[in-house]
């Protein structure tokens, strides 16, 4: 199937060529078939000779239901511009073109109707030349009428022709299906009708509404007939399943979850004049949807948009923005972004307008990643972006570029907390994500790389290690009296008099200038290993008493330095409180190695 709307001036005979082509009546209001004059869109379908079905979305011609016609116009890929020949170009016929224009519909047929009436051929002339100067370009032209029958034959022809032209339809694609009518079926509750543009529609589905709320789809119909699946290109029913009628009409639309942007802020290419003055206030055109938008210029092809309600959009979809009070279209919009940074700062729209004059409105994963520098994936993808990059962490994805300074600026931020704050065990990661201004602490941590480490959530490099001179200085003058007392442990107020206080103690541990065997109880860092050569020595199993003695030391030290050997696998303490040696090679981890947690004093 594909779909067709009707473009055209009031009384041009869009409805008579519909229901001559079809035989059905589009007309779907008494007050409609008693005015003769089509009001509200109207829907029918036939088949080709080819056997191709087209379904034809009829749409009223009036320039106070021009609201009406761009609801059904917005969601079809293809149009019927009509031009009767008895009254040639008219102005709701410029009007329909110009909305055709700025949508950006490129393919269509031209038909003059009322053959009968008058030569056809100065109204063919005249509507070829209006249309060559846009999006529709060079159409196949056919002159009909409707009354007599001549000319519906090369019609069906021509659209068959069309048919084929038309590009295939993205059924793998998310679903957006714009509402143009919504209803309640008595027994079946509520119904709601559209184009199918893109996807695909399986009666079971979830789908979204307005504000993300959950949908369920209870039955399909297409072109009258019940369906179980239903792909695009389609003019589709949709019965939904307990979805109150007032929930729901013309302009919202059902979404695939979690593939869609609703968006209030956007940022677009005008088409058209780039020196005429747009009015502040319009009313935005996409899909089914007519909204109140407030128009900020940036640039002279670019401006901010903001509109009344969100909406379901993506990049790259064409508008067009229409000023209701001058029945006037003022141009078609091309969306660039819908997620666009505030402007708070003098001359940020300046510089917005700098980067938007690089952006084609083409949906480009290493573009938006270029002007986002950080984004998520899933954000990316509900803006229209199809994402093949690996993410840095979690579902981030980074600007290749930005990620690399990232790094470099991480280094710097590492160095500087180390000048700043010596005593310290590296940057902590939360202070570090402040200073990169970063969303999440996982962007840090993945930044990690040596000469940097991350451990218990702070990043040092291995020049932190370096001792302040001071600290050092009480460090040689420990090792330099206790070289020879390798077990003895220096007393806490004699490390105070050294200038080593818990904080000093603790930065020198870190360095591996010192091993903390309890709170105030510290050894020079060979010492776990000199006592393992010291105790392999000793019949085993040997008792506390023993060890203490073979260490010269005291029992504030052996208890906890056997404790250490114990940790680290290296004795093994038995069920009377003896100890053996169980490996006896030395050295088998570093002393200063972070894992030994420290214990509590005895």
């Amino acid at each position: 199937m594909f779909v067709v709307a009707t473009a055209g001036h009031v009384d041009h005979g869009k409805s008579t060529l519909v229901r001559a082509l079809t035989g059905m009546e589009p007309d779907r209001w008494a007050e409609e078939r008693r005015r003769g004059m089509t009001i509200d869109l109207g829907f029918a379908w036939t088949t080709l000779p080819s056997g191709a079905t087209v379904a034809f979305v009829d749409v009223p011609g009036h320039e106070r239901f021009v609201p009406n016609m761009l609801a059904g116009v917005g969601p079809v890929p293809a149009a019927l511009v009509v031009v009767a020949a008895d009254e040639g170009w008219m102005p709701q016929s410029a009007e329909h073109l110009a909305a055709l224009d700025a949508l950006g519909v490129s393919y269509g047929l031209l038909v003059v109707t009322r053959a009968d009436l008058a030569d056809p051929g100065p109204a063919m002339a005249r509507a070829r030349a209006e249309l060559a100067a846009t999006s529709l370009g060079a159409l196949d032209a056919v002159a009909v009428s409707a009354v007599t029958g001549a000319g519906l034959p090369q019609l069906r022809a021509a659209l068959d022709r069309l048919a084929v032209r038309l590009p295939a339809p993205q059924a793998d694609a998310p679903v957006r299906l714009w509402v143009d009518r919504a209803f309640t079926v008595r027994g079946a509750g509520t119904v709601v009708t559209g184009t199918l543009g893109a996807g695909r529609l399986r009666v079971g589905d979830e789908l979204e509404l307005a504000g993300a709320q959950p949908v369920r789809v209870r039955g399909l119909h297409c072109l009258g007939v019940a369906r179980s699946e239903v792909a695009a290109v389609a003019r589709v029913a949709v019965n939904l399943r307990g979805t109150p009628r007032d929930r729901i009409g013309r302009g919202d639309a059902l979404l695939t979850p979690g593939r869609f942007h609703r968006t209030d802020l956007l940022d677009v290419r005008l088409a058209g004049d780039p020196t005429a003055q747009l009015p502040a206030t319009l009313t935005l055109h996409i899909g089914s949807a007519a909204v109140p938008v407030r128009v900020r210029p940036l640039g002279p092809d670019t401006a901010r948009l903001r509109l009344a309600r969100p909406l379901p959009l993506l990049v790259g979809d064409r508008a067009l923005l229409r000023d209701p009070g001058r029945h006037h279209v003022a141009g078609g919009v091309t969306v660039l972004d819908v997620a666009p940074p505030p402007l708070t700062r003098r001359g940020a729209a300046a510089a917005r307008a700098a980067v938007l004059a690089t952006v084609d409105g083409r949906p480009d994963l290493a573009g938006e990643l270029r002007r986002r520098r950080l984004a998520r994936a899933a954000d990316l993808v509900r803006t229209g972006v199809e994402v093949t990059g690996r993410p840095v962490a979690g579902d981030w994805l980074a600007d290749p570029e930005h990620w690399r300074g990232l790094g470099a600026r991480l280094v710097d931020e590492v160095t500087r907390h180390a000048r700043e704050h010596p005593l310290e065990s590296g940057a902590p990661v939360e202070l570090l994500r402040q200073r990169l201004d970063l969303p999440e602490r996982a962007l840090v941590e993945a930044l990690v790389r040596p000469p940097l480490r991350l451990y218990a959530g702070r990043v040092t490099a291995s020049a932190a290690d370096a001792l302040p001179e001071p600290v050092a200085r009480a460090v040689a003058r420990v090792r330099a009296g206790y070289a020879s007392r390798p077990f003895r442990a220096p007393e806490a107020e004699h490390l105070a008099e050294l200038g080593l206080g818990p904080r000093e103690i603790g930065a020198a541990v870190r360095a591996g200038a010192l091993l903390r065997l309890a709170e105030n109880v510290v050894l020079l860092p060979g010492a776990a290993d000199d006592a393992v050569r010291v105790l392999v020595g000793l019949p085993q199993p040997f008792t506390l008493s023993a060890a203490r003695r073979a260490l010269d030391t005291t029992r504030r030290v052996a208890v906890p330095l056997l404790e250490l050997l114990d940790r680290r696998g290296v004795t093994r303490r038995l069920p009377d409180d003896a100890r053996i040696v169980v490996d006896r090679t030395v050295g088998s981890r570093p002393a200063d190695e972070p894992g030994d947690p420290v214990p509590a004093r005895r």
